[in-house]
């Protein structure tokens, strides 16, 4: 029997992608060709707007019981204070990485996703009617068709290449080695990464108990071999900091660099791509992770309303044309953020200044959002008030979680109206008539009256299952509220 959508990758991209299309819906099966999961964990935590992403589909609190909230960040060393930021959830999230695919994992179980460990994609041809996937398990060979197939198997993607899809950028510069060790002793400092004469070195407490290491240099030629040794480790502190170092047993050593990469295009006809099959690039801020639970979260909707039959194909296009600008910019921050942290004296008057700069609240407020997610905004068609010219602050941004009562006097939140994975068009203010029309798409939009308990942003907001706004006004504006509609939600029912 034809599977609905094929998604590659057991990371947490693939099974936040599949956790949406399920709400939605559509059935999909998740294939990986690892026999089990490899226990490591690149990424060490998320950021605020994945975590408003978790708690709109009210799984955050099992994310919460297992990782530790932490209210700065850092943008190239320099300390951000994220209790500053305009968000219900004003810190990073420290969990390592096999704990989010574990909990997603246990999620998408319950949620009745099918999962195919050792099963590798080996080939795929497309056509009007949807893909066939070569797949090898066992083995043995088999096909599977499938309307759409999403790539979300990191960097190397196997799918990218199949498809044809371009990955330029530039490759590694810099050599760096990071792994898990059960203890470390030196005197060098390592509170937070720093940049010392030969390079960067920095020490990471992991839960429940461990250290993560990470060393980058600058000019040595890594060795052939793909995984470093605990030896090869302790050599490259010596070199970065000039000092012995005691290490643990290691749990796990890899190697990483600064090859920093964009999918030329994230769709090829049926099929698409996310997470690291879209876009690599320098390690810094701990962003990898969440920019490709973001891109699920745009895709993931989206697909399930094209699949339905709910919305025109060409919906398939935007979530290219708002996911690589996102991408896009998370390569540029960090590359910056990489020539702020060259160990070379001439860099030392670009981080003075860029610090100055940082203390002034708009300059902090700027680049603090735009580590944590929660400053995207996209491109949204009818974003200007009616009658003014003037755009608006909402359209395109992330809606602010506003604590809300409903009008039987029930509390509930913007986050909370969002848990179906719906769309939603929310009425905040007395006096407001929307048009009638609207309810040609109730099948698909929860249309919700709520007094705000401080005040609002807007009279009216039409939201998009992924938190942001589609359209806010005052129901004056009837004719762009209806073209918003048709445009994020497909044509009304009948």
């Amino acid at each position: 029997m034809p599977i609905t959508v094929a998604v590659v990758g057991t990371g947490p991209v693939g099974l936040m992608l599949a956790g949406e299309l399920r709400l939605a819906g559509v059935e999909s099966v998740v294939l990986d060709r690892l026999e089990e999961p490899s226990g490591q964990s690149r990424a060490l935590g998320f950021n605020a707007r994945t975590a408003e992403l978790l708690h709109q589909r009210g799984l955050l609190e099992r994310f919460l019981e297992e990782g530790r909230p932490v209210p700065v960040s850092h943008f190239a060393g320099l300390p951000m204070d994220l209790t500053k930021l305009d968000s219900r959830h004003k810190y990073t999230l420290s969990i390592p990485q096999f704990k989010v695919e574990r909990l997603l994992e246990e999620h998408a179980v319950e949620s009745g996703i099918e999962i195919r460990r050792g099963h590798e994609v080996v080939g795929l041809r497309q056509d009007d009617e949807g893909v066939v996937v070569s797949v090898v398990a066992g083995g043995e060979s088999y096909e599977l068709q499938c309307a759409y197939l999403v790539g979300c198997d990191g960097g190397g993607s196997t799918v990218r290449g199949l498809a044809g899809i371009g990955f330029p950028g530039t490759g590694p510069r810099v050599h760096g080695i990071l792994g898990d060790v059960e203890s470390i002793e030196t005197t060098v400092e390592y509170r937070t990464p720093l940049s010392y004469p030969g390079g960067i070195f920095g020490v990471a407490p992991i839960e429940p108990s461990g250290f993560r290491v990470t060393t980058v240099e600058y000019d040595v030629q890594p060795p052939d071999r793909d995984t470093p040794t605990l030896d090869e480790l302790r050599e490259s502190i010596r070199r970065v900091t000039g000092e012995e170092v005691e290490l643990g047993q290691a749990r796990w050593l890899s190697r990483f660099s600064d090859s920093a990469r964009l999918a030329e295009r994230y769709r090829a006809g049926r099929v698409l791509l996310a997470g690291d099959a879209a876009h690599i690039h320098y390690p810094q801020s701990g962003q990898g992770m969440s920019l490709g639970i973001a891109d699920a979260a745009n895709l993931g909707w989206k697909l399930a309303a094209v699949v339905n039959g709910r919305a025109p194909d060409s919906l398939l296009d935007t979530y290219h044309t708002e996911r690589h600008p996102a991408g896009r910019s998370v390569l540029t921050n960090t590359e910056a953020q990489k020539a702020m942290t060259f160990p070379a004296e001439w860099v030392r008057d670009l981080r003075s200044l860029f610090q100055e700069l940082m203390a002034y609240d708009d300059v902090h407020r700027h680049i603090m959002e735009e580590v944590t997610g929660v400053g995207v905004r996209y491109a949204m068609p009818g974003g200007e008030l009616a009658g003014t010219g003037a755009r608006t602050s909402l359209p395109g941004r992330r809606m602010p979680d506003l604590d809300l009562v409903t009008v039987d006097g029930e509390p509930v939140t913007v986050a909370e109206l969002l848990r179906g994975g719906r769309g939603l068009l929310l009425t905040l203010s007395d006096g407001v008539m929307l048009p009638a029309a609207a309810q040609g798409w109730a099948d698909r939009v929860d249309l919700v009256t709520a007094k705000p308990v401080e005040p609002a942003p807007a009279a009216a907001v039409l939201i998009r299952p992924d938190g942001h706004v589609a359209w806010a006004g005052d129901g004056a504006d009837a004719e762009r509220l209806l073209e918003s509609l048709a445009t994020w939600f497909g044509a009304a029912r009948a």
